[in-house]
């Protein structure tokens, strides 16, 4: 397994590698990772319109910024789950009053992460699709792929953090990564519509 703070240090091959591997990294490092690379397309398509759009370079900047942010994701959500685990696993012991607050406090960290990844879903796909919409149409297809991305990682994030707060219900962070994925989804729909 990688050393805590090596996710963005590794190689393409080596990140599958620890993505197929029996520990954390999991699900949610993926999805951030998928983040990552929708905003990496997003930048390079609105950079590629600066030409004929003057908001392309503003665009290319946040992509940028929510795309470093979103591979950091990677690792705090293999960070954050791999703490549940062991939480869940020292809890044993514990008065079950005690374990059960012991482990859902840890869950309830570990659902944090994907959270996050659904929020920078969510912005990326505003991102593409304005690309989408307003950028040059050479890489429109570029920002339709990036928006349909982002839009199926944000309503896979809200699985992560559906299960991480199993223990606690109604809880509000669930219904924001439903908003969030519907966002992301208006959002793709939009970039894969007519262009004016």
């Amino acid at each position: 397994m990688a050393s805590p703070s090596s996710f963005l240090d590794l190689t393409a091959a080596e990140l599958l590698d620890e993505l197929a591997g029996p520990a954390p990294p999991g699900g949610g490092s993926a999805l951030a990772f998928t983040v990552a690379m929708a905003a990496a397309l997003v930048r390079m398509a609105a950079r590629a319109s600066k030409e004929s759009w003057d908001a392309a370079g503003g665009i290319a900047a946040q992509a940028d910024a929510l795309g470093s942010r979103a591979a950091q994701l990677a690792q705090e959500d293999a960070d954050c789950y791999d703490q549940a685990l062991a939480v869940r696993d020292s809890a044993a012991a514990l008065s079950p009053e005690k374990r059960d607050w012991e482990i859902g406090k840890a869950f309830a960290a570990a659902a944090e992460p994907p959270l996050e990844i659904a929020r920078a879903a969510a912005d990326v796909a505003e991102l593409a699709a304005a690309v989408a919409v307003s950028g040059d149409p050479s890489v429109r297809a570029d920002a339709v792929a990036a928006a349909t991305l982002v839009a199926a990682t944000a309503r896979a994030a809200v699985t992560l953090v559906e299960v991480n707060l199993t223990a606690v219900e109604g809880d509000a962070r669930v219904a924001e990564a439903e908003q969030l994925a519907s966002a992301a989804e208006d959002a793709a729909s939009r970039a894969r519509g007519p262009v004016s």
